[in-house]
């Protein structure tokens, strides 16, 4: 008998997905906007996708990237929260990524004093609910 898979998920990442957003809870940032870049780690079975050799059964990298970009570019949010957990539902809307990680950087963000950057990563699975 054997017991659950111990095999670990195939995995692609996007980092450095950047993009120009007015996310913030202060005026200036509404205003004046500012970078932000995105990681993303999908978590996923590509053998399907190997062993055919055809893009239509693994995720396309490259429309996740642009998905990205808009929600970095579109619909500003006052925290990097709603941000990245926006960005995660879209990177869970294709049913073969089974979890993601979504790693949002602020480099500008509003600090009064010398720092390189702030970052937030969120952890999602598929069918999770925190509620």
């Amino acid at each position: 008998m054997s017991g659950p898979s111990t095999i670990p998920p195939d995995v692609i990442e996007i980092r450095g997905i950047r993009g120009f957003g007015r996310h913030g809870v202060f005026d200036h940032e509404r205003a004046d906007g500012q970078e932000f870049v995105v990681d993303v780690r999908l978590e996923l079975d590509t053998r399907p996708a190997a062993a055919s050799d055809d893009l239509a059964d693994t995720v396309n990298y490259g429309v996740v990237a642009e998905q990205v970009h808009k929600a970095i570019e579109t619909d500003p949010v006052d925290l990097i929260e709603t941000l990245a957990q926006r960005i995660a539902d879209l990177c869970l809307a294709d049913e073969r990524v089974t979890a993601t990680a979504v790693t949002i950087h602020k480099p500008s963000a509003p600090i009064s004093v010398p720092f390189d950057d702030v970052v937030l990563t969120v952890q999602r699975r598929s069918g999770d609910s925190r509620d």
